[in-house]
């Protein structure tokens, strides 16, 4: 009698993924996905007494409380207000008031430096964007449950909780989180109301747009983009009717418009109904064209030993390989070679996204393009079930990476950058004035007395910093120097130095103090 052939060993991670991972993941989702939260949201609390005021902070601080004390928008119109509404909300609260500055930067650091508590002033602003990372996290989950189920809703949640540029900006007071967070509702509760246009989703979609644009004025380039892309990939993948497609679209014409009124009244609402020029919410517009001309002139930026004021088209897709956990983007990689039907969607995000930041002129950072790292983290969710031996190891991968930088999360650059991030990239990718109370308490070891330092005179006595004298580009002055690698980078660029190398240039540094560097003569 013939033997009967013996079938194949299945890999046993597989079966105990979806026998007994998925199902107790599924089981205990929304306790481990607040757990997870909660573990992010106290690495980034912890992160306030760290870390330094960064260069934007003062700014989105004063121009949040101008409109809550004042019920005007005039220190500075390019940005929009909800995420320094909310920056500005619990210093408010706690008593803070502005000073009669016209400058909205000095008029913030003035506020904060007269304050009783300024490091309690820091804190209670930067406390006013966690319930943007609470919000991202959610539309994170609830995306990702979506499309995979209640269990990889939880590892993609985990993810994004662990990304060190979401952990950095989710921790400044700043318009950044507010973006990434407003833009991920939007384009969810888009998806939503496309499926079932009912008005309580024209509503939410309403309400979410209009969060979305008046957190950054990207997003009215962001959103549509996305959009597009997403029906694109939506008409390639499923193929409809046209007859289908134009009795759905006629459906959706007074849901739709529902939802545009909706967000033209939200959009008035957070600049306080005011109403000027004959135009409702004029601050709006004005900041539109002052966003416009800002892109068309050019910022100065550096990327890779290069400066330009134009930027380049290849700056963000650098970034993002620098400043993004390795192990995040193969398992998004995956994720999207195994469910790219399911993937369709959160991949029209961040190439929405990524496709308009790379065709401007504007080069200062990846915290532009945040809202990328909702998608990733999706995308990498649904790597899992297919792959689980391989995603366990980039999930540790992810986690170790994370937890190695602790504060140091705005600093952050992958393994594929070594020794000196500062050829790479500068600005808020590395250096945006945020380690002084770390270089206060090691000049203070050194027992340094005076120090060659840049900084704004009212920061010094702020921080407990010594005597500080500008730094000579010429030749050192004092016994110690430091520099800020941003400085260093652009110093090429100022009338009194044209084309030329400081002293500091070619030597390398002492001792570095997070991301700067200090010289002893």
């Amino acid at each position: 009698m013939a033997r009967a052939k013996a079938k194949p060993v299945e890999s046993s991670s597989p079966g105990i993924y979806a026998r007994r991972i998925a199902p107790w993941l599924a089981k205990h989702a929304a306790i481990l996905a607040l757990t997870l939260v909660g573990a992010g949201s106290l690495r980034i609390a912890a992160s306030y007494s760290e870390l330094s005021l960064t260069a934007d902070e003062p700014a989105h601080f004063a121009c949040g409380l101008e409109l809550l004390e004042k019920h005007v928008y005039r220190l500075e119109t390019q940005h929009p207000p909800l995420g320094r509404l909310m920056t500005a909300l619990p210093p408010y609260l706690a008593g803070a008031r502005l000073r009669g500055g016209t400058s909205f930067g000095e008029e913030g650091i003035d506020i904060i430096v007269h304050s009783s508590n300024p490091q309690r002033t820091v804190t209670l602003m930067r406390l006013g964007i966690l319930p943007f990372f609470w919000l991202a996290c959610l539309v994170v989950f609830l995306w990702s449950r979506r499309i995979f189920g209640a269990g990889a809703a939880v590892l993609a949640t985990g993810l994004f909780t662990a990304v060190p540029p979401v952990l950095a900006h989710a921790g400044l007071a700043t318009t950044d989180m507010a973006l990434a967070a407003c833009l991920g509702a939007a384009f969810y509760s888009l998806i939503v109301w496309a499926e079932s246009p009912y008005w309580k989703h024209s509503l939410l979609l309403g309400v979410a747009s209009a969060a979305a644009a008046t957190s950054k004025f990207t997003a009215l380039a962001y959103l549509p983009a996305s959009a597009v892309l997403g029906l694109v990939f939506y008409l390639a993948a499923e193929r409809p009717a046209m007859r289908d497609l134009a009795a759905a679209a006629r459906a959706r014409i007074g849901p739709f418009a529902l939802a545009v009124a909706t967000g033209a009244v939200g959009i008035w609402a957070c600049y306080g109904f005011s109403f000027a020029k004959g135009l409702p919410a004029p601050e709006f517009f004005d900041g539109i064209g002052v966003l416009m001309r800002h892109n068309q002139e050019g910022h100065p930026a550096f990327l890779l030993g290069e400066i330009s004021d134009r930027g380049w088209w290849y700056y963000f897709p650098v970034a993002l390989a620098v400043k993004t956990p390795i192990a995040l983007l193969l398992l998004a990689a995956l994720g999207l070679w195994h469910e790219w039907k399911k993937c369709l969607l959160p991949l029209a995000l961040a190439l929405g996204v990524l496709l308009v930041a790379m065709s401007g002129n504007v080069d200062i950072g990846v915290r532009h393009i945040l809202p990328v790292y909702l998608a990733f983290a999706i995308l990498a969710a649904g790597a899992v079930p297919r792959m689980p031996r391989v995603a366990a190891v980039l999930l540790i991968w992810v986690a170790i990476s994370s937890v190695a930088h602790r504060s140091d999360n705005l600093a952050y650059f992958n393994e594929l950058v070594r020794g000196r991030p500062e050829d790479v990239l500068v600005d808020s990718d590395l250096d945006w004035s945020q380690d002084v109370i770390r270089l206060s308490a090691r000049l203070k070891q050194l027992g340094v007395t005076r120090v060659a330092l840049n900084i704004y005179p009212p920061l010094i006595p702020l921080y407990g910093l010594p005597v500080c004298v500008p730094v000579n580009l010429a030749a050192p002055t004092e016994t110690w120097t430091v520099i800020r690698p941003t400085d260093s980078k652009y110093v090429r660029w100022t009338p009194a130095w044209p084309g030329r190398d400081p002293w500091y240039e070619h030597l390398p540094p002492t001792e570095r103090v997070g991301a700067l560097l200090l010289y002893r003569q």
